[in-house]
């Protein structure tokens, strides 16, 4: 069956609330803001299966969740999802992998007038098994109150996350040490070089060189010409290849193509 995606992270710090107004103003629908036990805010963008979160920290004296406070700003979380978190420690530590202890947390959700519980269980790779971010698994407990129905579609019409783009200083190093997780499903890890990377998202501002980072993500779908419509609107770099819609989002390192 493969490793399924569960969700990408893109972590802002403490500018949570101007990436999410971009992705909102972008055509997405966002759910409201939430808060984890752990110590971070974040808004989702919820597809049928997978979503990609938008993750910050609090200012002021609330506490701080030092993971992402010690992560550069960008993609970041490659998160794949397992009905079993332990049993994945498990599996993953025979496989050679070194980990951190099983994580629980929860955050409180509101879904029109109703309030409930969103419960996980995450097993997370030591910070450095793998350089371009951090990467875990996520077990959902409570899928219902992550999965709503007012959620699931969004005004550009864009109906999921298909891959992401690592950039890797040493590609087949990097492609054999992710293929040790298992293989994925329905979903791609595009590995490429910097030039490569160039190459394929020329003309935009481009991530700095000199180490391997979570670099693009991938969506399938959507009304194109108005997701360029609203990125000129928002002045964010874009270009269009063999088809697609690539936009930068300069303030979080981060390219975006579209798929048509």
């Amino acid at each position: 069956m493969g490793i399924p995606l569960d969700h990408l992270v893109i972590n802002t710090h403490f500018a949570i609330e101007k990436t999410a107004e971009r992705f909102q103003k972008l055509g997405f629908t966002l759910t409201p803001r939430g808060y984890h036990s752990l110590g971070s805010l974040n808004h989702l963008i919820m597809f049928a299966d997978r979503y990609l979160e938008i993750v910050g920290l609090p200012t002021g004296t609330d506490p701080i969740r030092q993971e992402l406070l010690d992560s550069p700003v960008g993609i970041d979380g490659l998160v794949f999802a397992t009905g079993d978190a332990r049993r994945t420690a498990r599996r993953l530590d025979e496989a050679g992998f070194t980990l951190q202890p099983v994580q629980e947390f929860s955050r409180e959700v509101i879904s029109g007038d109703r309030h409930g519980l969103a419960r996980f269980t995450t097993v997370r790779l030591a910070a450095g098994e793998f350089s371009a971010g951090r990467v875990y698994f996520c077990q959902h407990h409570t899928p219902e109150w992550v999965w709503r129905p007012e959620w699931l579609s969004h005004p550009n019409q864009v109906t999921g996350i298909t891959a992401l783009t690592i950039i890797a200083g040493d590609v087949m190093s990097a492609e054999q040490h992710y293929a040790r997780l298992g293989n994925t499903a329905r979903f791609r890890l595009n590995i490429v070089d910097e030039d490569v990377f160039a190459r394929l998202f020329a003309g935009l501002p481009l991530p700095s060189p000199g180490r391997d980072r979570f670099a693009a993500i991938h969506f399938q779908g959507g009304d194109l010409t108005r997701i360029a419509r609203d990125a000129e609107a928002l002045a964010l770099p874009l270009r269009w290849r063999d088809g697609r819609l690539q936009i930068a989002l300069p303030d979080v390192t981060t390219l975006l193509e579209f798929i048509p």
